[in-house]
């Protein structure tokens, strides 16, 4: 990569990231679907089953799924260099945020109008997270493997009919997995 495009590729990220993390609440799986669409609907630096694997890994790694979102992006577009790029502007504007808000702390907590405001969050996070189980579930049924489609349903209900601890259905996904790919490895050997 010539080093102008290179520079090129770093800023985008940098500013790309620094934007998604300071205009989104709600958590990993709000900030996921707006990488999504900036790279992949918008710049198409990869394509959506990428982006599908890099959430279902930045959700099994350790940590916040959006620092290990940043991470897959950024070693993805631009190596050692675009993750830490990408990492910085992830966590430049929750720890700036944090640290106004800390000094500020009582005068938030007593007011009424900033607890209105963060209920009226809660339902736009409500909404850009149906768009993300829309969206990539729509993909798995798309696909139409049995596989993809039982492990989907069986994630579902194992989470709010039994309530199993998600880190168990990740575990179990992974294995079922891993097995699959095996079985496909044996069976393209042949």
């Amino acid at each position: 990569m010539k080093k102008k495009s290179r520079f090129k590729t770093l800023r985008t990220l940098f500013f790309s990231m620094l934007y998604i993390s300071a205009f989104t609440f709600g958590g990993g799986f709000v900030i996921v679907t707006l990488m999504k669409q900036k790279f992949v609907d918008k710049l198409h630096w990869m394509d959506e089953s990428e982006m599908l694997d890099m959430t279902a890994i930045a959700q099994s790694s350790p940590g916040a799924i959006a620092v290990n979102a940043a991470i897959l992006v950024g070693w993805r577009m631009a190596g050692f260099a675009g993750m830490i790029t990408a990492v910085i502007a992830t966590i430049l504007p929750p720890m700036v945020i944090l640290t106004a808000i800390s000094y500020c702390y009582e005068a938030f907590a007593a007011n009424r109008y900033v607890a209105l405001v963060l209920r009226g969050m809660q339902a736009g996070v409500a909404a850009v997270i149906l768009s993300v189980v829309f969206d990539l579930g729509g993909k798995v049924l798309r696909e139409r493997s049995v596989l993809s489609i039982a492990l989907m349903v069986l994630a579902f209900a194992a989470t709010f009919v039994f309530g199993v601890n998600v880190v168990f259905i990740i575990l179990a996904a992974a294995l079922v997995g891993v097995f699959s790919a095996l079985r496909a490895g044996k069976g393209a050997a042949k």
